[in-house]
């Protein structure tokens, strides 16, 4: 093969080819192609560009979000559980059963019965004059100084609905100005702080002794749910949030052992 300058015909470069040595450049160079190629697909970016290889960077965010949304599922059974378990306090659909302590179920007496024997003897109309010439409700007995409990008033205001059993209301409704802190009336737990349709953003605090405070229609929550909060500490504010509000006010709930009580009877609103 020889190369000639096209003007003056000048040979400028000439090479004798035999099929040999054309086998032998064709083989070299087909080496070296499939080597660079190698070396591009394996050690470059530019692999991602061909059909059938994925970006390591895609297969870093897929495996984060396969671990995030297990974690995720996690987190949805557990507020599951804690739903199930307070969705009675939620709905105001518990009912308190109306029972009468002071009540003594009564036997009927058999008719064999002797009732000779209820004839007092000596003894017992003594024992009996004994007691009832005593005080049962003393006076001036030492009274206790010990107080059990101590409620923090979550707001201060007028009340507008109080506590009524017969109507279903287990709550007082506080009206106060649109983002009044709400304060937690004690230590305890956030066991629940979401979004409900009919009564808004929601927060409902797991207290000692048996006692569940539950706050509704605020306009914004402050804890969430496994937040451990101090007594008077502010948790939400006043707002007018979910279908059953009809202005700026505190829906305030107290429990006691899965039983509605009056608030009233333990914090002073005013």
């Amino acid at each position: 093969m020889v190369v000639l300058n096209e003007e003056t015909f000048e040979e400028r470069f000439s090479i004798k080819l035999s099929r040999l040595n054309i086998f032998v450049i064709s083989g070299f160079f087909s080496i070296l192609l499939i080597a660079g190629t190698t070396v591009l697909i394996a050690y470059t970016p530019i692999r991602e560009y061909i059909p059938g290889y994925s970006s390591s960077q895609l297969k870093k965010e897929a495996s984060d979000l396969l671990y995030e949304a297990d974690s995720l599922k996690m987190r949805l059974q557990i507020i599951e559980k804690y739903t199930q378990s307070i969705i009675p306090v939620l709905k105001g659909d518990q009912t308190v059963e109306d029972v009468n302590f002071d009540s003594i179920k009564q036997n009927p007496v058999p008719s064999t019965f002797d009732l000779k024997k209820l004839n007092a003897t000596k003894e017992d109309s003594l024992f009996r004059e004994k007691i009832e010439s005593k005080d049962r409700f003393p006076l001036f007995d030492k009274a206790s100084t010990k107080i059990d409990v101590v409620f923090f008033a979550p707001i201060t205001g007028n009340v507008t609905q109080g506590f009524d059993l017969d109507n279903k209301h287990f709550a007082i409704d506080i009206v106060a100005e649109t983002g009044t802190p709400v304060k937690v009336i004690e230590d305890g737990t956030v066991v629940f702080s979401e979004w409900t349709a009919e009564t808004g953003y929601v927060i409902i605090v797991d207290h000692s002794n048996g006692f569940i405070s539950v706050y509704k229609h605020n306009g914004a929550l402050l804890k969430q749910q496994g937040d451990f909060v101090k007594s008077g500490e502010a948790i939400s504010s006043v707002g007018s949030t979910g279908e059953l509000s009809t202005g700026p006010h505190l829906h305030f709930e107290l429990w006691y052992n899965g039983y509605p009580v009056n608030p009233s009877n333990y914090i002073d609103f005013q």
